[in-house]
């Protein structure tokens, strides 16, 4: 079975890793073309392409692969199956019906939950315990195309989106091969999806992590674990933009919303919320690095009583 994968972040990696190393046969691999990453925007390639690279498959970057040119490509690869995981493309119909036994997306949440983009992040800032990976054959609405399988996982307590990123990840590899292997010998199902049940999640701006202290302690924490490693949750404190890497739920204390209750080396940092309250362990201020709040607070005043927001 000749395969054609298609994906670009680190999701991707461990997918397209699993499945040359079961014996398939992966004839070409799409990715989005490299980007400027970092303050100095060094031109970066993204994770599958340089997995491909060490695999040594052909690695092919349109910026969109239903334009002619990569629909060409596409068909000159003949490939039976086509796989798809965080690709970022919208694969049109002709792409859709090159490959002969259609084409399989790996998609990081239990369907018809959290279609569309950022699932992972969506899920852990929505208060999920739940989520999975769902392999499904692609169709021309996002994420609406029949289920094959469904594998899931809990979602940890103080787990953050990068550190559900990774497990997935892992995941994902291990239901893709599942999933070749019933196609391979014929025992594969499909399930249409409850549209009635679906949900949409859209792509995370930075103005999504911006903490609204209203809300109870749980919902701070799961914002902050959420928007972990990107973009990170940030509140203004103290005239300045303050990132939040990681927080405690403090449900023993109380105060006005953005209230700050405790602000020394001793106590740490700690923020009121809507209910209960929040101590943020790792924070972030302009110019400087991500440090535990209490040696940032062993050289800076943060005045308990004053407000973030």
């Amino acid at each position: 079975m000749r395969i054609v994968f298609m994906g670009t972040p680190d999701f991707a990696e461990k997918p397209l890793r699993a499945i040359v190393e079961n014996g398939y046969e992966v004839v070409g691999v799409f990715c989005q073309p490299d980007r400027p990453v970092g303050r100095k925007q060094k031109l970066t390639a993204c994770e599958a392409k340089v997995c491909a690279q060490e695999l040594g498959i052909p690695v092919f970057q349109f910026e969109k692969i239903s334009k002619q040119e990569g629909l060409d490509t596409l068909r000159s690869l003949k490939p039976d199956l086509c796989v798809t995981a965080a690709f970022g493309q919208i694969l049109s119909r002709k792409n859709l019906e090159v490959p002969p036994l259609g084409t399989v997306n790996i998609h990081a949440s239990i369907l018809p939950k959290y279609r569309g983009a950022a699932p992972i992040q969506w899920a852990i800032i929505n208060g999920e315990k739940q989520t999975g990976v769902t392999t499904m054959y692609t169709s021309r609405g996002v994420d609406e195309g029949d289920i094959i399988m469904c594998d899931t996982i809990d979602i940890l307590p103080d787990e953050t989106a990068d550190e559900l990123f990774d497990r997935l990840s892992e995941l994902g590899a291990k239901t893709i091969i599942k999933t070749l292997k019933a196609i391979e010998d014929g025992s594969v199902t499909r399930t249409p999806q409850d549209h009635e049940k679906a949900t949409h999640c859209s792509m995370i701006e930075k103005q999504d992590a911006k903490i609204d202290f209203s809300k109870t302690a749980q919902q701070v924490h799961d914002l902050v674990r959420g928007m972990n490693s990107w973009p990170i949750a940030f509140c203004e404190l103290e005239g300045q933009v303050t990132k939040i890497y990681k927080t405690v739920i403090r449900t023993e204390l109380s105060g006005k919303c953005g209230e700050v209750l405790f602000a020394d080396p001793k106590n740490g940092l700690v923020i009121a919320c809507g209910q209960g309250a929040v101590e943020a362990k790792i924070i972030q201020v302009p110019g400087g690095k991500a440090i535990n709040a209490s040696d940032y607070l062993r050289g800076h005043n943060i005045t308990a009583g004053s407000f973030a927001k």
